[in-house]
């Protein structure tokens, strides 16, 4: 579904983008603003950019991709921004961008209008932080004016409107000398702001037969994962080995008992890369006057040096851990294959598909559960 936007004339944006475009280079510093042979261009340093290009017909596209406020790249469900999208947009430009969830907006005109697809409402897509500058007259004279004056800024503007910019616009808002005025002014021409010039315009392009679109989330494709792991059943194994590591963390758990009676609790998950902890009937107690975290700090250390011990090249590392102790006793529960029931699910936090994967890819494939078919990504897409 799609829906109307709110954008000035292809025209008057390719105006002020060309318009930045020369400023910038005049000032030496070329590669934020830019024109080429395919459009207009902004880079900024943090990696967030945006196309724009004009067509035939006083058609238009608009593109790009803010590191921050394009929230549409990590929409759940996902959101599919070229549905519905005409055939003559960029494709070969679009499509890579999709796939690689680097694209924050397209928005295009044809028959005097801008549209885009339709978002959920408060779904940014980083288009207003990257065109900012372009959305008004105002604005672009505000982003003239910090390198001089406003009225040269205005007087500047206007004549790249008639396409009439010269160096004496230059010099009169960036004073004498201006230091690169040669390649300021190829940039005018280039983008058809001095006179007898014409802005560049792309060939239409054509929509592929197939390509490739992600049908779930990134959060939907987890909570997939992590559904068939509280389904799993647990392989058969041999008990792991007696270990110094093991008597080491039950003495460590026993010590820090919240009641000072031995009960203790510890529910843990880990895997080569990440560790969390969740609280149980008896978590273990802080000490006074210990550094904040220092006793979690001790936990993941010995967690993982209990894991390494235990682990098997065949059967793999355990991900889950249960340890209740008490002032004479223990009982050690180990989950290789499954999410147990005692570990809490939020829908929202739990363990990453991709350190999942370099576990499973550790053990032999008898010893892998049926759930790890689903953490290819590729089952997150469909062709369409």
């Amino acid at each position: 579904m799609l829906t109307d936007v709110d954008l000035p004339a292809p025209g008057l944006l390719w105006t002020r983008w060309a318009t930045l475009s020369t400023t910038h280079t005049a000032i030496g510093r070329p590669g934020t603003w830019t024109i080429d042979e395919f459009g207009a261009a902004r880079d900024d340093e943090d990696g967030s950019w945006a196309r724009f290009a004009l067509l035939d017909g006083r058609r238009a596209v608009l593109y790009g991709h803010h590191r921050e406020h394009s929230a549409t790249t990590a929409s759940d469900p996902p959101l599919d921004l070229l549905t519905g999208a005409p055939d003559w947009l960029p494709w070969d430009a679009l499509v890579p961008l999709a796939e690689r969830e680097t694209l924050g907006f397209v928005i295009w005109h044809e028959s005097g209008r801008w549209s885009r697809v339709r978002y959920r409402d408060g779904l940014a897509d980083g288009m207003a932080e990257m065109a900012g500058p372009l959305l008004t007259t105002e604005n672009t004279i505000t982003a003239l004016a910090r390198l001089g004056s406003r009225p040269a800024a205005e007087r500047l503007l206007a004549a790249a409107v008639r396409a009439q910019v010269s160096a004496a616009h230059l010099t009169g808002l960036l004073g004498d000398p201006v230091p690169e005025p040669e390649a300021a002014l190829a940039v005018a021409a280039r983008g058809g702001l001095a006179p007898g010039s014409a802005a560049p315009r792309i060939e239409p392009g054509r929509r592929p037969p197939m390509r490739r679109v992600r049908r779930l989330s990134q959060g939907e494709h987890d909570r997939l994962v992590w559904s068939a792991m509280r389904d799993a059943p647990e392989s058969s194994r041999p008990a792991p080995p007696a270990t110094a590591e093991l008597d080491t963390l039950i003495s460590w758990l026993q010590d820090r008992a919240p009641h000072g009676d031995g009960r203790c609790t510890l529910l843990a998950y880990a895997d080569a890369t990440s560790f969390s902890a969740q609280p149980g009937a008896n978590p273990p107690a802080d000490r006074p006057g210990e550094e904040r975290y220092a006793a979690f700090r001790q936990l993941t250390e010995l967690v993982r040096a209990l894991r390494r011990a235990e682990s098997d090249p065949r059967y793999g590392r355990w991900l889950f851990l249960r340890v209740e102790t008490s002032a004479t006793g223990v009982h050690v529960e180990r989950r290789y294959d499954s999410w147990p029931s005692w570990w809490h699910d939020d829908g929202v936090s739990g363990p990453w598909r991709t350190n999942l994967r370099e576990e499973m890819d550790a053990r032999l494939p008898a010893y892998r559960p049926s759930w790890v078919t689903l953490l290819d990504p590729e089952i997150a897409y469909r062709p369409l």
